[in-house]
């Protein structure tokens, strides 16, 4: 393999259970290092959880409970999300770990030796459920007449000793990174946001805390730990071994993308270049801020009763289903919204009526009317070429598409090439031809297993476990599941002559019904 790829999610505040919007994140980096591993790429791919902060020791507190402990449990129920989702990552990082800990301290120390931190008394507003420092002009009116964050949480005046990171110094470099490199940040509504935000004038920011003790130490200074983000962003290169030399750093740093939410732009794009040029260490190469995830439009929260548990609509309609919908139905980068009843339009119309029933169909005829047997059709026709040619263009599509992101649309020209797939079918009626002309019967047959072949292989990264049963049943080796592989010319003779025989199929893609709880 070569040419690494190093992707990961913002590491999720365990101060709750994980909800729809940490599976859309996990799911959506998961799509993205599956791909890159399709193309055969190297892929490194790190999610995890942000453990400290006043946030965590007050939840804690609540509970009777030391943070660590809060911190334990909570944590475990997000690796388990994740492993439930089949998200393929290297590491599940926490920020208790002690390599973490180290990290982030030799971060702080390259900021201090480049001069970038000093002492001083922080007075100002943070919101603890933010965990992030707001200035007066940024509170809003919230209800009662009390002021609130931009996001409509509790804000609170906090004076205590800090020690201050020089952020100020960074503003031009900064306005510079996001004109020059325009790519550094999408989408580009993103950008111009930042850009924005940066033009208005950067204040020196607040990076540590002597009013708790839940988190990283400063190095030099017993009562201080340091300002959850400074903590939070570091965990990009503990993964890799900093601040050690190691060769996984020297292999996929800088990262090729951070994937987080649009509410924690500002502390990817602005907090941690400011850190990482300060520290002497190259930018990573994209930060992308997608959008939130809506429950039937609205934004899910406690108050309105209206928050899902990601394992619980996985429980109902399938992993690899829910994995499909979100990356079909939301274009990448906007909000999108989700329903039950929307999951199973979804999942219906396109893996269970057209793809599902035409891998069944092509494969049950050819396990039905050619004994299983994979042949070398001598006979060919226009028909069939033109739909080969049809289904490359439209994984063609998908490759592009997804290499920018756009999920959306490069399902969208998977599912038109299986729709050309189904309508061959119709067109060719080859239970027709089993008594005109068997021949002719074969080789529309054989045409259908090498298209169904190349689409499974094309949507692996989105619904893995489904692709890989289907590919099970077409006799394809494990190592040969990949683009390279679809563009072996000589994979389907050599399986024609390994002796394989197609068993009878079973259906990959059930047909979905909404529990009867949901409305319909």
């Amino acid at each position: 393999m070569s040419d690494p790829f190093y992707i990961t999610t913002a590491i999720s505040y365990p101060n709750g259970r994980p909800h729809i919007g940490h599976a859309y994140e996990a799911i959506a980096a998961d799509v993205i290092a599956r791909f890159q591993r399709l193309r055969g790429r190297e892929v490194r791919f790190q999610t995890g959880t942000d453990e400290h902060g006043l946030k965590m020791l007050r939840k804690a507190e609540e509970q009777g409970r030391t943070p660590h402990e809060l911190a334990d449990e909570m944590s475990s129920y997000f690796k388990e999300m994740c492993d439930g989702l089949n998200i393929s990552y290297d590491r599940f990082i926490r920020t208790v770990d002690d390599d973490h800990h180290r990290a982030s301290q030799a971060l702080w120390q390259a900021m201090e030796a480049n001069g970038d931190l000093y002492l001083d008394r922080y007075e100002g507003w943070y919101s603890v459920r933010d965990e992030a420092f707001y200035d007066e002009s940024e509170l809003v009116d919230g209800e009662g007449g009390e002021k609130t964050s931009p996001q409509g949480t509790p804000v609170e005046w906090t004076v205590e000793e800090s020690w201050f990171f020089r952020l100020s110094k960074y503003q031009d470099k900064l306005l510079a990174l996001f004109n020059q490199h325009p790519e550094f940040l999408k989408p580009d509504s993103r950008r111009n946001e930042m850009i924005a935000f940066v033009s208005g004038g950067l204040r020196d920011l607040s990076v540590s805390r002597t009013s708790f003790d839940w988190g990283v130490k400063v190095p030099g200074s017993a009562n201080h730990v340091m300002y959850v983000w400074v903590d939070a962003l570091t965990n990009y290169l503990t993964g890799l071994g900093y601040p050690d030399k190691t060769d996984m750093m020297a292999k996929f740093w800088p990262a090729d993308i951070h994937l987080i939410g649009k509410d924690i732009v500002r502390f990817h794009s602005i907090y941690w270049p400011a850190f990482l040029m300060s520290a002497g260490l190259p930018l990573p190469k994209q930060v992308f801020g997608h959008g939130f995830l809506l429950n039937r439009g609205e934004k899910e929260s406690k108050s309105l009763g209206n928050v899902t548990d990601p394992m619980e609509l996985a429980g109902k309609y399938g992993v690899d289903p829910l994995r499909y919908f979100l990356m079909r139905e939301v274009a990448f980068g906007q909000d999108g919204s989700y329903s039950p009843e929307a999951i199973v339009t979804r999942a219906n119309a396109e893996l269970a009526n057209s793809f599902g029933n035409l891998a069944q169909r092509t494969l049950s005829m050819i396990f039905k009317n050619m004994d299983g047997e994979i042949k070398r059709t001598s006979t060919s026709d226009e028909a069939d070429d033109v739909l080969q040619r049809t289904v490359r263009g439209g994984i063609d599509e998908l490759v592009s598409s997804f290499e920018k992101l756009s999920f959306s649309e490069g399902l969208d020209a998977w599912i038109r090439a299986v729709f050309a797939c189904n309508q061959y079918v119709d067109d060719q009626a080859p239970w027709a031809l089993r008594k005109t002309d068997p021949d002719r019967m074969d080789a529309v047959l054989m045409t259908l297993f090498r298209c169904v072949r190349d689409l499974a292989i094309a949507v692996r990264c989105v619904v893995p476990a489904s692709a890989d049963r289907m590919l099970d049943q077409m006799g394809m080796p494990a190592e040969a599941r990949d683009f390279a592989a679809m563009d072996d010319a000589e994979w389907f003779n050599n399986l024609a002559t390994s002796g394989f025989v197609l068993g009878k199929p079973e259906g990959i893609f059930p047909r979905l019904e909404l529990p009867e709880s949901e409305p319909a």
